[in-house]
């Protein structure tokens, strides 16, 4: 218990180190690379895989050994918490609600487009270079680019639950995939950007500004610009709200472990075989639903509530990141490499095509943009992107897409388990197939909405 202790000051001290190294050197800021990635490469340095192996310095292996077991344990507050104080409700205009529906089906086709990309990959090299890759290699593709770092922890802990002992090596891959993405989704959103405002196609940016200073240094001087953390729901005679919220999540997270020992235990069928984060995002679906029932969602503050899965997400990546399996990488280095690259195309033209073909007239570009930058790094990835067009966010598009996102969030983790699913069971041509049918579906869904509002 101590030595846990030691390594969340060890992490922290990364953590701070990143910050500061982001605010003084230009190249980080021009990158737009969060200081839990700077810091996590530091960690990286200091492990015994990297400095120990040239110095007699680096953290204990036991720590190293620990710490790449953090993203997985992390990941499943973040994911139990999605569903708690989220509003799905769409009491706009139907135009206004195909719009949303239409964002939200985009991205589930991203979505299952990554993975099948992924997966076909893997079929190439078992069956056409007869050089067979792990079984669930293919998966890292959408869990590191639209699920992101964080996300990259739970690849790892699902595999663990199977008991594949290459699991390590499915993270690392995961995290080496979303820290591309991040930064090669900023590189090239950004170059997008100034082709298609030189091709006249943004509605509303005529000139490609200078992004604003606080964003590259990810931090406000000014007092009067910083955004305030959230409601403070509850008082601090009877509990602090941060507290409250933790509460809330980590008896989710607490009750989903029970049951799934349970039902592990008896063998259920088809429960037996879900993942703790499954359990997790359920009971929370059922706790939010009765909290609301029961009038009490004045209590819960979404704000407050993503601070908290954002604290999570930025340890799971500091922590991802200093314990890469650096030999593993390397093993797997050109089909990763085939993938991130395949992956960005095929993505972004993917992206372009829908929202050309079913937003004519209506914000085509700066939706097309938003949704890459979350499809290839994170949601505030996207954000930025779309704050490069829409300096003030007079479009609709940002309402839109995060209506849209939060369909994905929680459709997206289902579909990386069932792929994997597919794959540990079968082989790798299930998923393709999963994921193609997917596909097929949700553009006739997407095609027949589009009919029957227009």
């Amino acid at each position: 218990m101590q030595q846990f202790f030691y390594i969340l000051c060890y992490l922290s001290f990364l953590l701070l180190l990143g910050v500061i190294i982001k605010a003084k050197i230009k190249i980080f800021q021009e990158l737009f690379i969060p200081a839990s990635v700077i810091g996590g490469a530091i960690g990286l340095l200091l492990s015994p895989e990297v400095m120990g192996r040239f110095l007699s310095f680096s953290i204990p292996i036991s720590w190293s050994k620990d710490i790449s077991l953090l993203p997985s344990l992390l990941i499943v507050p973040v994911i139990a918490s999605i569903p708690l104080g989220m509003d799905l409700k769409i009491k706009n205009s139907r135009g206004e609600a195909r719009d949303i529906l239409i964002t939200g089906f985009i991205l589930f086709i991203v979505t299952f487009l990554q993975l099948a990309l992924g997966y076909t990959i893997n079929s190439f090299y078992t069956y056409i270079l007869d050089k067979p890759l792990y079984s669930a290699f293919g998966a890292e593709l959408n869990t590191g680019f639209a699920g992101g770092h964080g996300t990259a922890g739970m690849i790892g802990r699902v595999l663990q639950e199977m008991n594949l002992d290459y699991w390590s090596t499915a993270q690392g891959i995961a995290i080496t995939t979303a820290t591309f993405g991040l930064v090669g989704g900023i590189l090239i959103g950004i170059f997008l950007i100034n082709k298609a405002c030189r091709n006249e196609e943004t509605s509303i940016l005529k000139q490609p500004n200078d992004i604003p200073q606080e964003l590259k240094r990810g931090y406000y001087t000014d007092i009067s610009k910083q955004n305030s953390l959230g409601r403070e729901t509850m008082l601090s005679s009877s509990i602090d709200t941060l507290a409250f919220h933790m509460t809330i999540i980590f008896s989710v997270c607490g009750l989903s472990y029970l049951i799934l020992n349970i039902v592990k235990k008896y063998h259920i069928p088809i429960l037996s075989s879900l993942s703790i984060w499954a359990f997790a995002m359920i009971i929370m679906m059922l706790v939010w639903n009765t909290i609301k029932k029961l009038k009490l969602e004045w209590c819960v503050d979404i704000k407050v509530k993503s601070r908290i899965s954002a604290l999570f997400t930025e340890f799971a990546v500091v922590s991802a990141i200093a314990s890469l399996p650096l030999k593993a990488i390397f093993t797997y280095l050109i089909p990763i490499s085939l993938m991130i690259i395949l992956g960005f195309l095929a993505t972004w033209y993917c992206i372009k095509f829908y929202c050309y073909k079913y937003f004519k007239n209506n914000y085509p570009f700066e939706r097309a943009i938003s949704m890459a930058g979350t499809s290839f790094g994170v949601f505030l990835t996207g954000i930025l992107l779309l704050k490069i067009c829409d300096p003030e966010f007079s479009s609709p598009v940002l309402g839109d897409y995060s209506l849209g996102f939060s369909l994905t969030a929680l459709v997206g983790p289902l579909m990386i388990i069932t792929s994997i699913s597919l794959s540990v069971n079968y082989n790798p041509i299930f998923p393709i197939i999963f994921n193609g049918a997917l596909i097929l579906f949700f553009s006739l869904i997407i095609w027949k909405l589009n009919r029957t509002v227009s």
